[in-house]
């Protein structure tokens, strides 16, 4: 999975000479939280969140009246506050770099930047969420099978499906993972059939089986 494949194009960006006031128009009209600050040509400068404009504004608005905080507010601008030193990502990459890089850093979204440093995207955790959910296949209608394996060999694989091929079942999605109860594999099957009884009789130990999104 790519960065290409997951995040938003085009996304709504400001100048660096616009106000604060802008970009709190801006998002707030388009549920936002943050807004990359691009130059004339598009190329990225920086980027403006919510976070970074609460610390830039009055913290303190009783004592201000609402026409003195938006006189602020407008006198504001973007290229004084914005985050300068920002962490990007190139659309070629791997969706799990993505992922590695806004956990090590601790931050919500990446802009997606060209070899010349020009806007093309960006991504943030809930894209790299909704890629993860749909790899996992959690949102399609089918059977989730939890197969838990004792010992690891060569054609294991080969053998769970070729046991869904005899039963004339379709998978659509499957994952190994290792963990402190071992190694389990899970399989999200099209349609409700369900060979679970097949899969023990084969020797294998069908540790969950779950009825994903079933429409009566």
């Amino acid at each position: 999975m790519y960065v290409k494949d997951n995040m938003v194009l085009n996304p709504i960006v400001i100048g660096p000479n616009q106000s604060v006031s802008e970009a709190i128009s801006l998002m707030s009209d388009n549920t936002l939280h943050r807004l990359p600050v691009v130059d004339g040509s598009g190329k990225l400068v920086g980027l403006v969140t919510e976070s970074v404009i609460k610390s830039n504004t009055p913290n303190n608005a009783t004592s201000l009246s609402v026409f003195e905080i938006n006189y602020l507010l407008n006198k504001l601008l973007i290229k004084d506050i914005m985050i300068k030193d920002v962490i990007t990502i190139g659309k070629e990459a791997l969706l799990e770099e993505a992922a590695t890089l806004l956990r090590k850093n601790d931050i919500g979204c990446l802009p997606v930047v060209d070899e010349d440093y020009k806007l093309i995207g960006i991504i943030t955790h809930n894209d790299i969420f909704t890629a993860f959910i749909d790899l996992l296949g959690y949102n399609h209608n089918g059977i989730r099978y939890v197969i838990s394996i004792a010992e690891d060999k060569p054609g294991i694989m080969e053998n769970i499906c070729r046991i869904f091929k005899e039963k004339d079942v379709s998978i659509s999605n499957l994952a190994v993972y290792n963990n402190n109860r071992g190694i389990e594999v899970v399989v999200i099957s099209y349609g409700y059939k369900d060979i679970s009884e097949e899969l023990k009789e084969a020797g294998y130990k069908v540790t969950s089986c779950i009825k994903l999104h079933e429409r009566f």
